[in-house]
């Protein structure tokens, strides 16, 4: 099994959840709604889950063995990386446009 697509569809500059996630296995099996989230120890990921009758949470879908996990947050890792890069060079580059913009 290969992780052929990452998706990151949401980034959120506040709170806790950092962004949410689509990943595709193969060409041929998506799991949406994986959360990138900042916890006391940093970045980890959370697998698409529901809530139960009593509060508690329990995944929908999730890897089996602690390597396809790692293999899983590698790819997202990467690829969330990739995405504040491109959004930090964006930045100088809006502030430059915008002439209504405060002078540092």
């Amino acid at each position: 099994m290969n992780i052929t697509d990452v998706r990151i569809r949401k980034v959120g500059d506040e709170g806790k959840m950092k962004a949410v996630v689509s990943v595709t296995f193969d060409d041929e099996f998506v799991v949406h709604d994986i959360k990138i989230i900042e916890g006391q120890n940093g970045l980890f990921i959370a697998m698409p889950s529901r809530k139960m009758g009593e509060g508690d949470f329990r995944d929908i879908a999730h890897p089996l063995t602690s390597e396809t996990r790692n293999k899983i947050k590698e790819a997202i890792f990467a690829e969330y990386d990739k995405v504040l890069a491109e959004k930090a060079a964006e930045q100088p580059a809006e502030d430059a446009a915008d002439p209504g913009a405060p002078e540092e």
